[in-house]
């Protein structure tokens, strides 16, 4: 029998039982394995691939999407991925243009590296932002936060729902209630008895990814970030929007190195909803 060609190869809905398809994907092209992620990604959001014929997946992307379940705010797509052995052969592209066409009107946003920018460019993506990975060890050298902060509550979470909407700028119920059991800290900073800020520390390979971290200002991050290093001896990491410069330089002076800059970019919207002085870090850039 002659192999199909990729263009007839049909793209599926991925599910859970998927879920070592995508992380040997992900080990294929040098990333971690990242199981622990890609759980929370294929049960929140919806993923796609293309089986390969001879085992595994040729590729596969998820897509997270926001707002009104009948007519989403945003979605964000995340994994890209096409095994090296398919790659550079237009699977790619086929890829997001699926994404294209089954989101249709659906403002879109994605967190693209120097490699895949190009390809995103040429889809009419924008580049409206740009977020830069840090990572290592917190190092506390005197600090003193001047913020209060505590482990979250079961009974916090309405709170931290009605913060993170008018942060986020769209409703994450779906993904902000699977904190609790996904990430191993969950952290609010109060004034007054008032929630103003929180922030995740979850487990991925051997780093703590901190997120999301939402916070009234700079010294509130930085107390949830303190705070979130103080529970754990694992070092951080977090992707931080650029322009919280001064948090940036802080994290930097206290022990977290760069690592990488990705292009935050938007598809049908000039720029992300919500309030980005208030979004210092996202979940996960795979899900925004």
């Amino acid at each position: 029998m002659s192999t199909p060609s990729l263009a007839a190869l049909p793209i599926r809905r991925l599910t859970p039982r998927d879920l070592v398809a995508c992380a040997d994907l992900s080990q294929d092209r040098g990333w971690p394995r990242e199981e622990h992620k890609w759980g929370l990604l294929l049960t929140a959001g919806r993923g796609y691939g293309i089986d390969a014929p001879d085992g595994g997946l040729v590729s596969a992307y998820v897509v997270t999407e926001y707002g009104p379940w009948e007519r989403p705010a945003l979605g964000a797509i995340g994994m890209v991925l096409v095994a090296e052995r398919y790659a550079r052969r237009g699977v790619g592209r086929r890829l997001m243009r699926h994404v294209l066409s089954s989101m249709g009107t659906t403002p879109l946003t994605l967190h693209a590296t120097p490699n895949g920018r190009p390809l995103y460019e040429e889809l009419g993506f924008k580049t409206t932002g740009r977020a830069e990975m840090v990572r290592g060890h917190f190092v506390p050298g005197g600090f003193t936060p001047s913020v209060s902060t505590r482990a979250a509550t079961a009974e916090d979470l309405p709170a931290i729902l009605r913060l993170d909407e008018e942060v986020f700028g769209a409703d994450r119920t779906h993904i902000i209630t699977r904190l609790p059991a996904f990430a191993d800290q969950l952290r609010v900073a109060e004034d007054g008895g008032r929630i103003i800020g929180y922030a995740g520390a979850w487990p991925n390979m051997t780093t703590q990814v901190v997120g999301p971290l939402v916070a009234r200002d700079t010294e509130t991050a930085q107390a949830l970030i303190a705070s979130l290093a103080a529970h754990t001896d694992h070092p951080l990491r977090t992707d931080l929007d650029v322009r919280h410069e001064e948090l940036l330089t802080w994290v930097k002076r206290h022990g977290l190195d760069s690592v990488a800059f990705n292009a935050i970019m938007t598809y049908g919207i000039p720029e992300l909803p919500g309030d980005w002085s208030r979004r210092f870090a996202p979940l996960t850039v795979a899900a925004g």
